[in-house]
């Protein structure tokens, strides 16, 4: 097992957001986290790599725990974050926010620049644009090729498709879908179910800070139920 979190709670100062929480993925899995927004999936991502560390419960990776480890750590220890503001650095090029990010990580198949432009062609001919002045879907590109030159053993992405127009989010879906066969480990959260479903083995749904639901993405597709209750607006 990749990632395996049980019983975390997490908080903002005094305020109790995230409780008693479980999930985990497997080596290969792609893996929804769906809810609305403000349910608490960000801070179950921030939980995870460290930002936000939970009081109580267990995060282990690779069957090391986390929980009290530093964010950088984590990260050096094969976890890669997309943040939902991409959080590119505006005055490096395409080239410099790949470059910097740049990590090689034993036992995992290697992300180079050459790699990440195969992956989204777009930046190869963006590789001198400063961040700042690329459009929302290339820095959501980006955001995600820096996160792949870290060699991660475990992506975390969340809310990819926010602020992309319904054309960049089905570009968004292929390039995904060729992570997923490249073989790299997904804890994906988002709003958009449609999105995730279509990408998703495996589907946690998340509402007031406390899992929902647990399994089979195509058993939530046919259950209206659940999806009525917990995901639509």
């Amino acid at each position: 097992m990749i990632l395996e979190v049980k019983d975390i709670h997490t908080y903002y100062g005094t305020s109790h957001v995230i409780f008693a929480l479980s999930l985990h993925v497997a080596e290969g899995e792609l893996v929804g986290l769906l809810g609305r927004n403000g349910a608490g999936k960000t801070t179950t991502l921030l939980s995870i790599i460290g930002v936000t560390p939970p009081r109580s419960g267990s995060i282990k990776f690779l069957g090391e725990e986390m929980r009290g480890k530093a964010p950088y750590n984590i990260a050096r220890l094969g976890m890669g974050f997309v943040p939902d503001n991409r959080r590119i650095f505006p005055d490096l090029s395409v080239l410099d926010n790949l470059k910097i990010a740049e990590r090689k990580q034993s036992g995992t198949t290697l992300w180079t620049v050459e790699r990440v432009f195969e992956l989204f062609p777009q930046l190869r001919e963006l590789v001198k644009r400063r961040g700042e002045h690329l459009s929302g879907g290339e820095q959501q590109m980006l955001a995600i090729g820096r996160a792949l030159m870290g060699n991660p053993q475990l992506l975390l992405m969340d809310e990819p498709t926010s602020g992309l127009s319904p054309l960049l989010v089905d570009a968004l879906e292929k390039q995904v879908r060729r992570l997923k066969e490249e073989g790299v480990t997904v804890l994906l959260s988002e709003q958009n179910a449609a999105f995730t479903s279509n990408l998703t083995e495996r589907t946690y749904i998340i509402d007031m800070g406390m899992i929902r639901y647990e399994g089979e993405t195509q058993d939530l597709i046919e259950n209206e139920e659940i999806r009525k209750k917990y995901l639509m607006i």
